[in-house]
């Protein structure tokens, strides 16, 4: 079992900055890629991020690429997304996500096996 705490929401102007952090529970973190994922009001949780165990790769949503930016510490067991030029649009409740396979179907949320419980972030226009 791996319980995931996010940190870092917030209510932020457009074009503002926030940073996001996700904690792990277990020294094992390192056998897990992770993910960050969104959900809005009325809609479904969207693949944000995502990132190999290795952190040698990282992936992106078109919607996000170039703006937010994924990193782990695998020595302090957390992942974090930089979330840089902030739009109206990325207000939702943000996710972390634990994935044991590693593989190329990053952007699935059901292929992760432990979330966290969300944290709130709002942007206004």
């Amino acid at each position: 079992q791996v319980q995931l705490v996010e940190s870092g929401g917030g209510l932020v102007q457009a074009g503002g900055s926030l940073r996001l952090s996700c904690a792990a529970s277990r020294r094992t973190f390192g056998i897990y890629a992770m993910g960050w994922f969104r959900q809005a009001p009325g809609e479904g949780r969207e693949f944000v991020a995502a990132i190999r165990r290795s952190g040698g790769s990282t992936y992106y949503a078109d919607s996000v690429k170039g703006r937010f930016t994924i990193s782990r510490d695998s020595a302090k067991n957390t992942v974090s997304l930089q979330m840089n030029s902030l739009k109206p649009e990325d207000t939702a409740v943000y996710y972390c996500a634990a994935n044991r396979w590693d593989d190329n179907y990053y952007a699935a949320s059901g292929r992760y096996d432990y979330w966290g419980q969300g944290t709130q972030v709002t942007v206004s226009s």
